[in-house]
């Protein structure tokens, strides 16, 4: 099964779709299937890896969210082998109208998402900049979740309204749902806001707050425009340096938590066997 990873802060401007986009591309690089969804309207992560908006206008991410089609249908590639994505455009807005009346409109992309949870290692899900229906449903389809912030003044203003919407998701919805990480964006190191702000993250959530930080790029900020992750752009970048790393972390969790796992599949089938072999010489 596939490990999905929700992207996600209501502040606009932190580096979500630079994140969905960059960190997709370093997990694709490193062989890993990785899709993304672009769960957001605006649809910048679509047209940042590459696609016209015009080959997707009848099967997107919009499309498989309200049912009109399979999501294997939504699902385009982009010049990388292993990088797969379902994009948007804004017909997604009027998704949350549609969907108002709709029995469990909470669950319809973890449903949609069902049907391809076995085709990928990671699937990657660019939320919106808002703690609407569409990042709720974001939200309940991931077992993850990647919160962006930018190191700059008011970098924690909403987050603890993030913080207790993702607790209500883990109560009602989704109990699976994991902090991934806080991830620090935009740092500039010559500015002492910047490291100010990044010491008092750091300081607050020790053990949330990724190793990477991503630091202030101009390749970082082109990339997109020419339609290229940064990968690919100028994999020589600082900020593909970042990203690559911050893939390496996530890779690094994945493989700590499925060693846990087994650890603890084989305690319980040794405990079983035990069991069973005392109740024969009993």
């Amino acid at each position: 099964m596939a490990k999905i990873i929700a992207i996600a802060n209501q502040k606009g401007g932190v580096g979500k779709t630079t994140t969905s986009i960059n960190l997709a591309a370093c997990l694709a690089a490193a062989e890993k299937r990785t899709l993304v969804v672009d769960l957001d309207p605006q649809g910048n992560a679509s047209v940042g890896l590459g696609l016209e908006k015009s080959i997707f206008t009848e099967a997107n991410v919009y499309h498989a969210v309200i049912g009109e089609e399979n999501i294997d249908n939504c699902i385009y590639d982009t010049e990388l082998d292993c990088l797969k994505i379902c994009p948007s455009d804004n017909n997604l807005i009027g998704a949350e109208v549609e969907l108002i009346n709709v029995i469990s409109r909470e669950s319809k992309l973890k449903r949609a998402l069902a049907s391809v949870d076995d085709s990928f290692d990671y699937i990657i899900i660019d939320c919106p900049p808002s703690l609407g229906l569409l990042t709720v449903n974001g939200l309940n389809a991931a077992s993850s979740i990647i919160v962006p912030m930018q190191t700059e003044y008011y970098a924690m203003e909403g987050l603890a309204q993030l913080l207790n919407t993702i607790s209500l998701i883990q109560q009602d919805l989704n109990p699976e749902l994991e902090v991934e990480g806080i991830l620090l964006t935009m740092f500039d190191g010559r500015n002492n806001l910047s490291k100010l702000v990044a010491q008092e993250i750091q300081g607050a959530f020790p053990e949330q707050t990724f190793k990477t930080i991503i630091p202030r790029n101009v390749k970082l900020s082109e990339s997109p425009s020419h339609g290229k992750p940064i990968i690919t752009y100028d994999i020589n970048s600082k900020g593909s340096e970042a990203y690559f790393s911050l893939a390496k972390e996530i890779i690094a969790k994945s493989k700590q938590k499925f060693d846990e796992n087994n650890s603890i599949v084989e305690k319980v089938i040794n405990r079983e066997q035990q069991s069973g072999m005392r109740e024969i010489q009993f």
